[in-house]
């Protein structure tokens, strides 16, 4: 072979081999720039503290910013599909959660993504009950009383919801869970019907009831607890398995006659799918650190939502669950997108 040909031939294969490696040193190298979490509602809500509480402790772990970038619209649909197809090079995190990963593919089947194959879930951040509350004026001071009531007078029980949000979800899955006669005779199976009052926010819905316009809501126990504690609203029951430790004196669903009850408001941090497994591992296990460090827990609790201590493996299967159930739960109760 001519010298000139062989030597460039070694130059062109150098130049192939180090091309190679630039991936495999840009990962080793990660992160080498700010990241970007994508909060897919707007600044100020609930899951907008905790996505930047998050993007602190990541700032700190990873030793680049991590920047919380709002992008709200269609009950976090909007921002999620924007995450679903940013690109998979670990520097766009999403903050997934039960609205738009697991009740908007119920509402809308042709939603822009799926959830379970768009997606690397990284760890759950939080999970946290619904509580069912009544006006105080209300007789009910147990959950059986408002059980029975609502079975022996169809129809004369309204509560409110605001569409597709967690509180909404909980009552349709009370209805259908109270309704369902297992073994029970035909003539002796009594449905809960009750009539629901549509509210286009969680405010005016909270006004309302403080007032005692509506008799009863699924809240959120972060958002109950105040009006609680001063009296202007009597808890009967908390949607989790466990009993709350903010209300530890309030029975779950679960323990009240209905085994397995369960209706969460939950989030967690995903990734586009196609990230390289290698930055998928250095961030999982910072995000699982950084949900485990004493002051997002102090918050975090203080507010009476629970922090699982779980990774990858257990958020991905957990998003699964949630999204067949509550597609279950709208395709029985016909509940359609408006």
């Amino acid at each position: 072979m001519n010298k000139k040909i062989f030597s460039a031939a070694l130059v062109c294969a150098a130049a192939a081999a180090s091309l190679l490696a630039l991936p495999a040193q840009a990962q080793a190298d990660y992160p080498t720039k700010p990241i970007k979490l994508i909060v897919p509602f707007p600044a100020g809500g609930t899951s907008d503290v905790m996505g930047r509480m998050i993007a602190e402790e990541l700032t700190r772990a990873l030793k680049q910013p991590v920047v919380v970038e709002n992008i709200g619209g269609a009950g976090g649909v909007i921002g999620t599909e924007r995450g679903a197809r940013a690109a998979p090079d670990g520097y766009t995190l999403i903050q997934t959660g039960v609205g738009q990963n697991a009740v908007a593919h119920g509402l809308n089947p042709k939603v822009a993504y799926d959830s379970v194959k768009d997606f690397i879930h990284l760890t759950q951040v939080h999970s946290g009950p619904n509580v069912l509350v009544v006006h105080p004026s209300t007789p009910f001071n147990t959950f059986k009383d408002l059980i029975d009531y609502g079975r022996a007078n169809p129809g004369k029980l309204s509560y409110g919801y605001t569409p597709a949000a967690s509180g909404h979800m909980a009552m349709e899955l009370l209805k259908q869970t109270v309704s369902t006669c297992v073994g029970a005779k035909k003539e002796n199976c009594k449905p809960l019907f009750m009539v629901g009052i549509p509210y286009r926010g969680g405010g005016p819905m909270l006004t309302d009831i403080l007032g005692g316009q509506i008799p009863l809501m699924f809240i959120n126990q972060d958002v109950a607890l105040a009006h609680i504690k001063a009296g202007k609203l009597r808890p009967l029951a908390v949607t989790s398995l466990a009993r709350n430790p903010l209300y530890p004196d309030v029975p779950t669903i679960h323990e009240s006659g209905y085994p397995g009850f369960s209706a969460l408001s939950w989030s967690g941090i995903s990734l586009p799918k196609g990230t390289p497994k290698a930055i998928v591992d250095k961030l999982e296990a910072a995000t699982v650190k950084a949900m485990q460090s004493p002051a997002i827990r102090a918050r975090m609790e203080g507010n009476g939502f629970v922090v699982p201590n779980q990774g990858s493996a257990d958020y991905t299967q957990f998003v699964a669950k949630e999204l067949d159930r509550w597609t279950r739960v709208i395709k029985i109760a016909g509940i359609k997108a408006e």
